[in-house]
């Protein structure tokens, strides 16, 4: 999932749906329309505004996904994926909080994880797992 519906984008930034569409009118954060004919905002785009204080959200109730064991659960997007031969680290915004992930490349490479996309880290104990949603 690389691009956001309007209430998506909102969530994932922690404001209003009305503020997304003004920044959109304003050209702070570019909209355009989907495959479907509705308006949405590319991951990437949401970025440079990830990095604003402001984007503290409720993300867990707006991206609901599967049960888990793992009580720490940290739903955001992926602001940065670096490979070397056989590990991966994975960076993820979720809402104020930065998660770090550090993964197999085969790990990081089988969840398609890129920057802009919807992603969970889950930690339990000392360790950080990343769940990407399943398509319905």
């Amino acid at each position: 999932m690389n691009e956001f519906k309007i209430s998506e984008a909102a969530a994932l930034l922690g404001v209003s749906d009305d503020t997304v569409r003004r920044w959109g009118e304003t050209g702070k954060l570019p909209i355009h329309k989907g495959e479907n004919g509705r308006q949405v905002v590319a991951g990437n785009d949401l970025l440079p505004l990830l990095q604003e204080p402001e984007t503290a959200s409720a993300l867990a109730e707006v991206f609901p996904l599967a049960k888990a064991s793992a009580r720490n659960r940290f739903t955001g997007i992926v602001t940065a994926v670096t490979k070397d031969g056989v590990m991966a680290q994975v960076v993820i915004q979720a809402g104020p909080f930065r998660v770090v992930s550090l993964m197999s490349r085969e790990a990081a490479d089988d969840l398609g994880l890129e920057p802009g996309m919807l992603a969970v880290a889950s930690a339990k104990a000392t360790v950080v797992t990343v769940e990407v949603p399943t398509e319905n």
